[in-house]
């Protein structure tokens, strides 16, 4: 019986395209809650400790924030993140919208 003589594909050289473009990170979004003469203070309150696990003191501060300051930023990260944390927030009924830090 003859032999069988296996030979490996010689190496190919790959070459890496050239990129010219300058990386730009993904800055965060932030979420904000707007102050509304709807929802009481303790009930912002409550939201902000269920929805994002805030301490009650963390909590209030930013629910003060939003009824003196008329705003407060509750949450930042990627921009999926930040839409379902401004769902969330609406469904709770509280006014949240979200923007890039300028």
């Amino acid at each position: 019986m003859g032999s069988l003589a296996r030979s490996s594909p010689a190496p190919a050289r790959v070459d890496r395209p050239e990129v010219t473009d300058d990386v730009v990170p993904d800055h965060p979004w932030q979420v904000v809650v707007w102050n509304d003469p709807i929802n009481l203070m303790s009930y912002v309150t409550w939201v902000l400790q269920k929805l994002f696990g805030y301490s009650r003191p963390k909590a209030e501060k930013l629910m003060l924030d939003v009824h003196h300051k008329g705003r407060a930023i509750v949450s930042s990260g990627p921009r999926e993140r930040a839409e379902i944390d401004v769902y969330r927030l609406h469904s709770f009924g509280l006014w949240a919208t979200l923007e890039r830090p300028s």
